[in-house]
């Protein structure tokens, strides 16, 4: 494999460890704090957050610990795009990521299928270079599963064209696989007391646990300030639903003032969820 398409790590060593040792010990320090849940069917997409490891870890765990015994998935990786605009859906279609825990190499079938399915549907690796969105999820990823490719995605705007053709191409490639997990990576409401966080995400998370992607996506039209990933959020649940999910379990919300040096008096709000179809 050409160096020339691994996308390196950006945050490593600062927004989560920067060797392989510390980050297994870490996550597992996350998920041995969850509770089992019984899976209500099979799992097609989670909702996950992205902030530094030792924020958001302990909520995000909630949904990584489904992922426990599988292996071989194809994790779909939905995020926004923090410092680069652009138009239409960057997908990095071609290579692999690297993090301490070693590559994890691109389904370059998936991503051609994706970037066939849309006109949105764009091969564009740069803005990927220096983006957490995606990087975030891969400590539980690449811990928990043996044998994962991914196909990460990240959109610029969050149109709502976009988010609609983001769904669009994930249900034209996804459609008969039992293998591929759909992770739409967002944080919630940013740097509001925790009163009036907790009060704005409630809307967010009702939303989710109601499985009304058009009500979300409403919401988020009038606010964007709900959240910093909504438009994968939206895409994530409309394209699973499509899929068959028919459930969406919410399972841990939490704000940044619950951990560190426990600041409530701007917080950032964090979210895990699982979609399934029964």
């Amino acid at each position: 494999m050409s160096t020339a398409v691994v996308r390196k790590a950006a945050v490593a060593g600062t927004w989560y460890p920067g060797s392989a040792s510390r980050i297994r010990k870490e996550v597992e320090s996350y998920l041995a704090q969850v509770p089992p849940v019984v899976p209500p069917g099979r799992l097609l997409g989670l909702i996950s957050p992205h902030a530094g490891l030792m924020y958001s870890g302990p909520v995000a765990a909630h949904g990584y610990s489904l992922l426990r015994g599988k292996r071989d998935l194809v994790a779909v990786l939905v995020g926004p795009s923090h410092r680069v605009p652009f138009e239409g859906l960057a997908v990095f279609a071609h290579g692999a990521f690297e993090s301490p825990l070693g590559r994890v190499r691109i389904d370059e079938d998936f991503a051609e299928r994706l970037l066939s399915a849309h006109p949105f549907m764009i091969d564009m690796p740069q803005p990927h270079r220096g983006e957490h969105s995606l990087e975030m999820q891969l400590p539980f990823l690449q811990h928990l599963v043996p044998g994962l490719r991914i196909v990460p995605i990240l959109m610029g705007h969050q149109k709502e064209e976009e988010v609609q053709a983001l769904a669009e191409a994930l249900v034209a490639a996804a459609t008969g696989r039992e293998d591929v997990l759909l992770v739409a990576s967002s944080d919630l409401s940013h740097y509001h007391p925790a009163s009036t966080a907790n009060e704005l995400d409630s809307l967010v998370v009702g939303d989710v646990r109601d499985f009304d992607a058009l009500g979300l996506m409403a919401r988020l039209v009038r606010s964007p300030g709900h959240a910093c990933g909504g438009g994968p959020m939206v895409a994530v649940m409309t394209a699973a639903r499509r899929l068959g999910a028919d459930q969406a379990l919410v399972l841990r919300y939490a704000d940044s003032g619950d951990v560190g040096e426990r600041d409530k008096s701007r917080v950032v709000g964090y979210l895990s969820a699982a979609l399934f179809a029964s």
